[in-house]
């Protein structure tokens, strides 16, 4: 396995990616609070681990299906922060011309096949995705992000059996961030997560969602096992997300114990201290991503705040196939 923190170049890659991750999603949420941005929000402040070293596992050539909680997913694939931003902002240079907002990008071209308001919606998008990829006769694998309120829905049970009887090239990635909306994982199944995936006949792992490295090598081999032809796997990375499920949320269900706890596991100063410690990273390095980041999140925000407005005219234009 590459060990990533050791690695100059990849971990200047995968920091740079958290710390987009983290600066675009503190600008969503200013914005929101300075009434500039409308509807709601999923943030993922504190998972940026999963998405980013999810990523580095597959080509360019690869697809995800992505949640709710979805920029993080879009940003680790490719995505512009330019076109994310004014997607949320109802700009007509949004991804979906400002008429999905944060919750319905999609990027085909880096292979996002798109974020789902509807909890496991993505996972038999994901299960159709390795079909044609199989279909196609092709070594493209999708990664299906979800949550962990997702592994109770139906549609999650469909998608990841028609994969397992199908051996199809998907793999399962679960961010278990510890809570649907307000109800504990742990309340919601007498089981854990992997051992409901295991009942599908398919392999599951259960690693630390806050440590890029864990996440990059189950990803890994688990993306290597669907490529070779050996069907579906499942992922479930544990971590924690430091904001409510969404902007409506008081947080009532949750200690401020709790929430600092996990903010100490912070999976990006986990990184710096790894990179650090194996000497990839210098402190003038860990610097300069972070206001990288910085700048590239004020250039998309400005981008969006200057294009012009979505037109409620054209909203149904792309609905109904003329």
């Amino acid at each position: 396995m590459t060990g990533v923190s050791a690695d100059p170049d990849l971990a200047r890659q995968v920091l740079g990616t958290m710390w987009r991750i983290r600066r675009f999603e503190e600008a969503v949420d200013e914005l929101f609070a300075r009434g500039l941005m409308h509807g709601t929000m999923h943030l993922s402040i504190g998972q940026e681990a999963v998405p980013t070293a999810t990523c580095l596992a597959l080509r360019p050539t690869d697809s995800i299906t992505s949640t709710h909680r979805g920029h993080g997913h879009c940003i680790a694939k490719g995505a512009a922060l330019d076109r994310m931003m004014a997607e949320l902002l109802a700009k007509r240079t949004g991804y979906c011309r400002g008429r999905g907002g944060s919750m319905h990008i999609a990027d085909v071209a880096t292979g996002n096949l798109g974020a789902n308001g509807i909890v496991a919606g993505g996972v038999p998008i994901a299960a159709g995705a390795g079909l044609a990829a199989r279909l196609r006769g092709t070594d493209q694998v999708t990664v299906s992000f979800f949550g962990d309120g997702a592994v109770n829905e139906g549609a999650w049970h469909e998608g990841v059996n028609l994969a397992a009887i199908w051996s199809l090239p998907v793999v399962f990635v679960c961010e278990n961030n510890q809570y649907g909306m307000s109800m504990p994982s742990t309340k919601a199944s007498r089981t854990t997560l992997a051992e409901r995936a295991s009942g599908y006949g398919i392999p599951s792992t259960t690693v630390d969602g806050n440590d890029v490295q864990q996440v990059y090598d189950a990803v890994t081999d688990a993306v290597a096992r669907a490529r070779s032809g050996d069907g579906p796997s499942f992922v479930e990375a544990v971590t924690y997300r430091w904001k409510g499920h969404s902007k409506s949320d008081k947080n009532l269900y949750r200690t401020r114990d709790e929430i600092e706890q996990w903010r100490e596991r912070d999976p990006i100063t986990l990184f710096e201290a790894a990179a650090s410690e194996m000497g990839a990273l210098a402190a003038a390095d860990i610097d300069q991503c972070r206001e990288q980041a910085r700048q590239a999140v004020r250039s998309a925000v400005q981008a969006a705040m200057a294009a012009p407005d979505a037109d409620p005219a054209e909203l149904a234009d792309a609905v109904y196939a003329k």
